[in-house]
């Protein structure tokens, strides 16, 4: 007896259908988020998070002072801060580095740029109930995984463009472009697909197969 084995067409679309729902999935959950923030009486003007005065006066009462604050911390925060702080030399080096590569290959690749500002959000600054120190840690966290999404999209890209093949072990973790990779092993795919995944990186727009 011989069993058909399903098409290349067809898992490819049955692949595509599992990303649309998933985008759908994001756009429900960012939906959620979203009025979570206006039963906060959280609004945005000009890129700036504002706050009813109501809300802030309730934040200020949750805050606690810098010197108040140092001498409630745990010994081993103390001890490591200087080790974590450290980490901005390497963090910037990173973030020169891979924005010059994309600013000097991407346009030579034809690959749009990825925009930085997009992956970057210090908006916790705007929060009354920390202090100076708080808000200092937060916007450094905020950097450090903004940087990392932004480097994270640029190496996904410069994948894409040279080596759009799905690994044979499952990862625990990929990036957004990684779902529409060829097979591992599927030889004909990719050098069918191999260029119209490099001219979808033209336009921004992924390759939906």
């Amino acid at each position: 007896m011989v069993v058909s084995q399903p098409s290349v067409h067809s898992m490819n679309q049955k692949v595509g259908e599992i990303l649309q729902r998933i985008r759908e999935l994001e756009a429900e959950l960012e939906a959620e988020l979203e009025s979570r923030r206006e039963a906060m009486h959280v609004r945005f003007d000009h890129q700036r998070v504002r706050f009813e005065q109501e809300v802030l006066q309730r934040q200020r009462q949750f805050k606690i002072g810098v010197i108040e604050y140092i001498r409630r911390s745990e010994l081993r925060n103390k001890v490591t801060a200087p080790i974590i702080y450290s980490m901005i030399f390497p963090l910037v080096l990173l973030d020169i580095s891979v924005t010059l590569y994309q600013l000097l290959c991407f346009p030579m690749y034809r690959i749009q740029r990825v925009r930085r500002r997009d992956y970057m959000a210090f908006d916790r600054r705007h929060l009354e109930y920390l202090n100076a120190i708080e808000k200092f840690h937060c916007t450094y966290c905020s950097y450090g995984n903004g940087l990392a999404a932004y480097v994270k999209e640029i190496i996904a890209r410069t994948e894409q463009y040279w080596c759009p093949i799905r690994h044979a072990r499952r990862l625990v973790r990929t990036h957004s472009h990684y779902g529409q990779f060829v097979d591992y092993g599927d030889a004909e795919a990719y050098r069918r697909e191999l260029r119209q995944l490099r001219e979808a990186l033209n336009t921004g727009k992924k390759n939906h197969k």
